[in-house]
């Protein structure tokens, strides 16, 4: 390690001289807690475990699991040993998992024992995964991994820059294929201070860790919250009276919203009469009536935010209160810049397109160094999203650019053109249209408009099954409308604009 760097290990190390024995993460389903100085027990000893099961900097490790100990400690490891941690999405198909595993070739897979059966049919196809390991304790049949923690810790130092990468998480499928996105321990040590400061963060603050550490939402919030020297409270799943339990219990005063998971903690806290008055922070995306009732019945601030994984999830943020709508202002070390199709910059009141540089910018797309070079163009990250700047710096968020359209349906990422795809391998389906509609529940949610062939007849709820047989569940529409014609481009392709704007409602 160089004498400028500083590592996710760094933090480890060091934050068990500032915190010690104070604890750092509590593990709801079996009530275990572990300290500052125990993670960094445990982090050596699961490092040194690795190394001499021959993991060496550069190797990715894979991850398919709910939010645990071993998964946070995993982080930690990984970042000893300048191993780069592939985080899977649970809720994606058994095809999408193989992609993803096999286009970032991992070393080692570690498993929840529920989707050990799925992987168990993949092995033939995962060539480059030498050893199979449990996520948690005395759970499956693959290689326990409490064998990894039996060793003194003593693993062999590894030259590490902040500049290396620490997690690749795949995006959602622009065109073809989801893309794995490099992020460095740099940029997840900066996104924490960022968020410190924003939240203003202390060793007193009690973190509710319920989005999944595959999605850079929910690794940020526990990184940062213990990089603050707060408590983790992990929940390996949502329950929202669960949740409300423990924030009157552990006086938990922050957490990461998405749609509808702030409504339904506040719904739960209606029915249970929990004190949830410790909540004084939330950040994320949600509908401003959740918003304004969250503040009223509390006190508390909801912070808004605007970013991509490819920013480390940040690049705007600030208070909902001090402009309503508005994704909030530019980080502190970020410059963000609208710009026209040619790269001009736009004016202040006109739409561009977001870029930004900074720490926070991504190193790159795992193996696609064109789609990378594509994505810096000019020395900015072009995050294909659209958006305005007021005369006061708010940026407004205005969608997306039409050749990256995305739908975001409870804070996941939807590309219609992945989900039109599956639709048009429907044998009684012609022509497929895919777009975003408001949701009640989602906030968004994914319409499809077909057309079915001449003498065929379809369902809508079995083109919505076939849809969830092949891909991801939350990907398949929550609403499907058959048409006898579609307006179309010159060249015969559907119109996209006029389509959406006949058939934009939810019916």
């Amino acid at each position: 390690m160089g004498l400028y760097d500083f590592t996710f290990y760094d933090l480890i190390d060091r934050n068990a001289v500032c915190f010690g024995d104070r604890a750092a993460w509590f593990e709801v389903d079996d009530n275990r807690t572990m300290t500052f100085i125990q993670v960094k027990e445990m982090v050596d000893r699961m490092a040194c475990g690795l190394q001499r099961s021959n993991i060496k900097k550069g190797d990715r490790i894979g991850v398919l699991g709910k939010n645990s100990r071993e998964y946070f400690l995993l982080y930690g490891a990984a970042a000893a040993l300048g191993a780069i941690v592939l985080p899977i999405n649970w809720r994606l198909s058994a095809d999408e998992i193989h992609f993803n595993l096999n286009d970032c070739a991992p070393e080692a897979l570690f498993v929840d024992a529920e989707f050990q059966t799925l992987i168990e049919d993949l092995k033939d196809r995962l060539s480059s995964i030498k050893n199979y390991y449990n996520l948690q304790p005395k759970s499956g049949d693959f290689i326990a991994v409490d064998s990894l923690f039996d060793n003194p810790g003593d693993f062999e130092a590894i030259d590490i820059s902040g500049d290396d990468g620490l997690v690749l998480i795949h995006t959602a499928a622009v065109a073809g294929n989801p893309r794995g996105a490099l992020l460095s321990h740099g940029n997840l040590m900066c996104a924490g201070l960022h968020l410190n400061h924003c939240f203003n963060l202390t060793p007193e603050d009690v973190h509710l860790n319920l989005l999944p550490m595959f999605h850079v939402g929910g690794l940020f919030m526990a990184l940062n919250s213990f990089q603050a020297g707060a408590l983790n409270v992990n929940m390996s799943k949502f329950e929202a009276e669960k949740a409300v339990e423990l924030i009157e219990d552990k006086k938990v005063s922050i957490f990461f919203d998405f749609s509808p998971i702030l409504a339904s903690i506040l719904e739960a806290h209606e029915k249970t009469g929990k004190d949830i008055n410790s909540l004084r922070a939330v950040m994320g995306l949600d509908a401003p009536e959740t918003i304004e009732k969250y503040q009223h019945l509390t006190g508390g601030t909801f912070y808004t935010i605007y970013g991509q994984t490819e920013t480390t999830g940040l690049a705007t943020l600030g208070r909902y209160n001090d402009r309503p709508g508005s994704a909030g202002k530019t980080i502190p070390l970020g410059n963000v810049r609208l710009v026209d199709a040619y790269d001009r910059p736009v004016p202040n009141g006109q739409v561009g397109e977001i870029t930004l540089k900074g720490p926070l910018v991504f190193k790159g797309y795992w193996n696609l160094p064109e789609d990378t070079a594509y994505t810096f163009r000019e020395g900015w990250h072009h995050t294909g999203d659209l958006g305005r700047f007021d005369a006061d710096g708010f940026l407004w968020y205005s969608g997306r650019k039409a050749e990256k359209e995305l739908i975001k349906p409870g804070g996941e990422n939807v590309y219609p053109a992945e989900v039109e795809k599956v639709i048009l391998q429907h044998p009684a389906v012609e022509k497929a249209v895919v777009f975003g509609v408001p949701d009640p529940k989602w906030k968004e949610g994914i319409k499809a408009v077909c057309r079915v062939k001449a003498d065929e007849r379809l369902e809508p709820q079995d083109l919505i099954q076939f849809v969830g047989g092949r891909i991801a569940s939350y990907k398949k529409p929550q609403y499907v409308e058959f048409v006898a014609d579609m307006p179309t481009l010159e060249d015969g392709s559907p119109d996209r604009e006029k389509i959406k704007a006949l058939y934009g409602g939810t019916q």
